[in-house]
């Protein structure tokens, strides 16, 4: 088989224009509305309709008319306040759910693009795919127009037609030639411009001398037509990128029971465990895909603190998290489909065994962290992650336990590092010292209230400002690690030179040593 490089490529354009009525109202076969049905918002200073049911749209109402005039024509006209924000989580779980026909779905508009390259074969060609799509939708109760071409430009124009086509490869130009130029999503002044020239078809567009076109209606126009036409390379943005590797179990009568779900999430992380193997990485990153037989669509993501091709690992922790955090996970009619991918991954070495077969004490704390991460959510785990900064209160930052982190060699060779609390506070507290000479270290300070005579004192170690970042605080420092006598130690540091156009330099304790 051709890499996928090779392959011509296929898009399909799905475009829902009563999708903010119809996930509402489901538009069901045999049954329609008894009045029609509208979505109406505030348009060029005018309430307009902006959304029809097909009932409305059968008796003359259309986008673009007022409300008004709406009303005088069908007062039975029953209207639906716009929620943008619903019908936006609508987008994104149909988005979720179109992911099991290939993974590079995105948004486009009022509809969505998907790019079905070396994926239609899987359902038997494009013309069943196109059918087992069409039909999933409508049992949902969603009116769909959906078209594949060789670009995305050629499938979006069929599907603002309404016209359901499959055009071989080869074919774009000739299709696409007698369809009105607003198919092309013109705004409505130049499709009115074109059309008031005579130029009404896509064809008749492209036969133009290119030069007086850009000069009356500018390039936009051009980069339309040679999108569509495929003379100008156009790509989609998937809404989540392509996973590294995927394994799917497809079921020919729908899984119900979630017991049942645990074996097949395991053993689709036992088929993903070669090709990891084979090329020496490790999940970091994977992500669950349940889609259920009614249309329904659930995600379960995990993240790994260590890269892992462990199957049974991995099955637990899946099992775990849904227990955790999906206890409402209703499985309705059934699974037909589950799909386990691995998003990321990192190198992963051979790991070294006990003389009992277990995994050496290297990487327990990782698994731990996967465990609690599964049980009580990953946003609950934090690691230390390296920040781009030699101050202290910025050098290490709150990471993801998934994060992998290279820690830059604090010293060379030969040399110790500098010892610091376990733990900083979260501003540095303000402390009255007294030093023998100005710039030297102190001999006691004020804290808390409370005075402290230092018996043993080590430093300074001296940190430079970060005048590069346009701090307003920023003054050198020089931190002295010091014990009072009652055996307590403490990370005191002055900011601020003597000598300086500054203030008189003054003392803070940044933390606590145990």
């Amino acid at each position: 088989m051709s890499s996928p490089s090779h392959l011509t490529r296929r898009y399909l354009s799905l475009r829902l224009p009563r999708l903010p009525i119809e996930r509402r109202r489901p538009a069901r076969a045999g049954a329609p509305s008894e009045r029609p049905v509208v979505v109406a918002d505030m348009v060029r200073n005018a309430m307009r309709l902006t959304v029809v049911d097909r009932v409305a749209a059968s008796l003359g109402l259309h986008p673009g008319l007022t409300l008004a005039d709406a009303r005088a024509r069908r007062p039975e006209l029953e209207m639906l306040d716009p929620e943008p924000e619903r019908d936006e989580e609508a987008w994104t779980r149909l988005a979720g759910w179109a992911t099991r026909y290939t993974p590079l779905v995105g948004r486009d508009g009022p509809g969505l693009m998907l790019d079905i390259t070396g994926c239609a074969h899987l359902f038997g060609g494009e013309e069943a795919l196109l059918g087992d799509l069409e039909a999933r939708l409508a049992r949902r109760g969603l009116t769909a127009d959906i078209a594949v071409a060789a670009t995305p430009g050629a499938a979006r124009a069929l599907a603002r037609c309404g016209l359901r086509r499959i055009v071989p490869a080869g074919a774009t130009e000739e299709t696409l030639a007698p369809l009105p130029v607003a198919a092309l999503g013109l705004d409505e002044e130049t499709a009115a411009a074109l059309k008031r020239l005579g130029l009404k078809r896509i064809g008749q567009l492209a036969e133009m001398a290119r030069a007086p076109l850009a000069a009356r209606f500018g390039r936009e126009l051009l980069g339309l037509l040679d999108m569509a036409l495929g003379r100008r390379e156009e790509s989609i943005r998937p809404l989540r990128p392509a996973p590294v590797f995927s394994a799917e179990r497809l079921f020919a009568e729908p899984l119900r029971d979630l017991d049942a779900l645990d074996q097949v999430v395991t053993g689709l992380a036992f088929r993903l465990a070669e090709p990891l193997a084979r090329h020496g990485q490790g999940a970091r990153r994977l992500r669950l895909s349940l889609y259920r037989s009614d249309g329904a669509f659930f995600a379960v993501d995990l993240g790994l603190a260590r890269p892992s091709r462990d199957a049974e690992a991995i099955g637990r922790l899946f099992s775990s998290r849904i227990e955790a955090f999906h206890q409402g996970l209703d499985t309705g009619e059934g699974l037909d489909l589950v799909r386990l991918s691995v998003e990321e991954t990192d190198g992963l070495e051979h790991e070294q065994v006990d003389l009992d077969g277990r995994l050496a004490l290297k990487g327990e704390v990782d698994r731990l962290a996967d465990r609690l991460g599964a049980r009580l959510g990953a946003e609950t785990l934090h690691r230390l992650v390296p920040g781009d900064s030699h101050l202290p209160e910025h050098a290490a930052a709150r990471g993801a336990p998934s994060r992998a982190v290279a820690w830059p060699e604090p010293v060379r060779a030969g040399e110790a590092a500098p010892e610091r609390p376990l733990r900083l506070f979260d501003r540095p507290e303000p402390v009255e010292a007294v030093a023998e000479v100005p710039d030297g270290p102190p001999m006691r300070f004020r804290w808390r209230r409370a005075f402290r005579e230092v018996v043993r004192c080590e430093g300074p170690e001296r940190i430079a400002p970060e005048w590069w970042r346009g701090h307003e605080e920023a003054l050198t420092r020089d931190y002295f690690r010091v014990e009072d006598r009652a055996g307590r130690r403490y990370w005191l540091y002055r900011a601020g030179l003597y000598g300086s156009e500054t203030d008189r330099p003054r003392w803070y304790v940044h933390g606590l040593f145990g």
